[in-house]
């Protein structure tokens, strides 16, 4: 009897962890690695893609991608990571969050350009680096901005 009430709480906690939203930031930076790694995917993919297959140059490929990966982060993150809001209105929430993006974005290229031409690493090399930064610059700033 005992052993199904600890599995059924571990059930519930399970559940209510991946399926609600928390006020926690330990439970948020855990939730929001996952939508980084989704948005990741898209960012690094579609980089890819626009500049191998489609040819395009790697720095505007690495900005177009940037913007899908953002509004990949942008729209798990208000559906899963993110529990409260400090802004009501959503487009004025989504613009504060697609300026902290513009600020990641600007940090993205600098790494990018900066271990591709002087160090000369391949640049999806050169994109790993990067996203460590932007990652917790992405996360806490909007954490403190927008979600509190």
């Amino acid at each position: 009897m005992q052993k199904n009430s600890i599995n059924n709480r571990i059930v519930k906690q399970m559940k209510s962890f991946f399926f609600n939203k928390s006020d926690k930031t330990s439970v948020q930076l855990f939730k929001y690695f996952f939508v980084g790694g989704i948005a990741y995917t898209v960012d690094f993919g579609s980089l890819f893609i626009l500049t191998d297959l489609v040819k395009v140059h790697y720095l505007i490929s690495a900005a177009i991608a940037f913007t899908l990966g953002l509004i990949t982060n942008y729209s798990l993150s208000i559906l899963w990571v993110f529990s409260k809001r400090t802004v009501a209105d959503r487009r004025l929430e989504f613009i504060i969050f697609s300026i902290i993006g513009l600020v990641g974005l600007g940090l993205n290229e600098v790494i990018i350009w900066f271990f591709t031409e002087l160090i000369h690493f391949h640049y999806l090399i050169s994109k790993v680096f990067s996203t460590v930064v932007v990652f917790f610059w992405n996360f806490f700033a909007r954490k403190k901005i927008l979600f509190t």
